[in-house]
């Protein structure tokens, strides 16, 4: 045998003789292995454990294994599995394999014939074996995995990441992963939005300030570049940087050198840099809020994280693990989904991705008084979600565009005057109005 990574093994098979002996067996091999004596019993525990691989018995009282595989792929699409069988006939093999059967088996299974199944229906379905460095992201999704490829070849090196991607994919997530993949795994991961505090504010917390450099700085503080030394620092949402900053972030990745505020010396620093924005930075350069020189220096090479609506495969998979989570904190007792509440949840727009997601089965969690996920429950978190909160920054985007609507509309389209009425010089006031595509002529009398 080969070394595998060691993966979770599901045995169905009603004859119990046969299940408890390749159970037996596999587990010598170092594999993990959880059985089911019929269908439906394998179905409960695929909706409560995390399963690689499926390996079924295809003749069984109320359910075969071929029906079996149907309703996994309705749950779990891409799954594979693998059936096994004491009446073999080239009918039966032919059938399986055109409905996505991955291998089709005759007992009694040859033990490498089985191993070497096993291993290339592992291999080449991706699963979401979690390797230590990504363990917080769970997938199956081929556009997922091919990402995953890329984020573990650029961890390797110290280039520049910006990873793209809408609210709620998962991109300080992501960025994690790149980190602990990377020869900077054992230094700090230090995070920050960049969106999420006010100018001054944020200056302090990347550069850090000496005493006395403002009101309230009562002694030294270290900023956020020197936290990160030797590991990797993450700016979220980079996009929403002010541009005062933005020159001088420019100037810290140029000479690799901070200087705290209020200070006259420089300190040499030793970080990574890894950024993320959901916003199309090459537009906002277009409108001058983003500096192209800055750009061209984070976005060395470009990660897009795709939305859940483009990986649905992963939707039970994430599902079923998040459903164990909130189900561990709060009500143990809560096991699984119905299939129409799965089936929902498939079905399910999803623009708040996979934050809305966590959402969701957080309020079926919270109210389910049964072991059982219902499918009216999960409407009803559904349509609760239609109206959650947005997140702050897009919350204060939203702010900004009703306000400056609202200031050019009382003064007619005059940007003296709304400028001087929200406390702005012209110059910011024509850059808001750029930034949020308004133009002061449209609301001219």
């Amino acid at each position: 045998m080969t070394n595998r990574k060691p993966a979770h093994l599901l045995l169905v098979d009603d004859d119990p003789g046969l299940l408890k002996l390749l159970g037996m067996r596999l587990t010598s091999e170092g594999y993990r292995v959880v059985t089911a004596e019929s269908g439906q019993q394998g179905l409960r525990v695929l909706a409560k454990e995390r399963i690689d691989l499926v390996i079924s018995d295809l003749r069984m009282d109320e359910m075969d294994g071929l029906q079996l595989f149907s309703e996994i792929q309705k749950v779990q699409p891409g799954m594979p599995v693998i059936i096994l069988t004491a009446h073999g006939s080239i009918p039966d093999a032919v059938a399986a394999t055109q409905q996505g059967v991955f291998s089709f088996l005759t007992k009694p299974v040859d033990k490498d014939a089985l191993y070497k199944a096993i291993d290339e229906a592992l291999e080449r379905s991706s699963p979401a074996m979690d390797e230590q460095w990504r363990e917080a992201i769970v997938t199956r999704s081929p556009l997922m995995l091919r990402l995953l490829e890329q984020a573990q070849m650029v961890a390797q090196s110290d280039v520049s990441v910006l990873i793209n991607g809408q609210s709620g994919t998962g991109k300080e997530i992501l960025a994690q992963a790149i980190h602990n993949a990377s020869p900077r795994h054992a230094k700090p991961f230090v995070a920050i939005n960049c969106g999420a505090l006010p100018e001054q504010l944020l200056e302090s917390e990347l550069f850090g300030h000496a005493r006395g450099a403002f009101t309230g700085a009562v002694s030294n503080r270290e900023g956020l570049f020197q936290a990160a030394e030797g590991g990797t620092l993450f700016l979220d949402e980079i996009g929403d940087m002010p541009a005062p900053l933005q020159v001088k972030l420019l100037r810290v990745l140029q000479e690799r050198k901070v200087r705290p505020l209020g200070s006259n010396r420089d300190l040499e620093i030793n970080v990574r840099i890894l950024s993320a924005t959901h916003r199309d930075l090459p537009k906002a350069m277009a409108r001058g809020e983003f500096r192209e020189d800055l750009f061209y220096r984070l976005n060395v090479v470009n990660l897009k994280i795709p939305t859940l609506a483009e990986r649905t495969e992963d939707i039970p998979l994430l599902a079923n693990y998040l459903l164990r989570q909130a189900a561990d904190r709060h009500k143990p007792f809560v096991r699984a989904f119905s299939t129409d509440a799965m089936k929902r949840l498939m079905a399910a727009n999803w623009p708040g991705n996979v934050r809305q997601l966590v959402n969701v089965i957080e309020q079926c969690v919270a109210l389910t008084s049964s072991p059982v996920i219902s499918d009216a429950l999960v409407e009803q978190a559904l349509e609760g979600e239609n109206t959650a909160l947005p997140t702050f920054v897009e919350a204060r985007n939203q702010f900004e565009l009703n306000y400056l609507r609202k200031l050019l509309q009382i003064t007619k389209g005059n940007v003296t005057h709304a400028a001087r009425m929200a406390g702005r010089n012209r110059t910011e006031f024509y850059k808001l109005l750029s930034r949020h595509e308004l133009d002061a002529n449209d609301f001219k009398e």
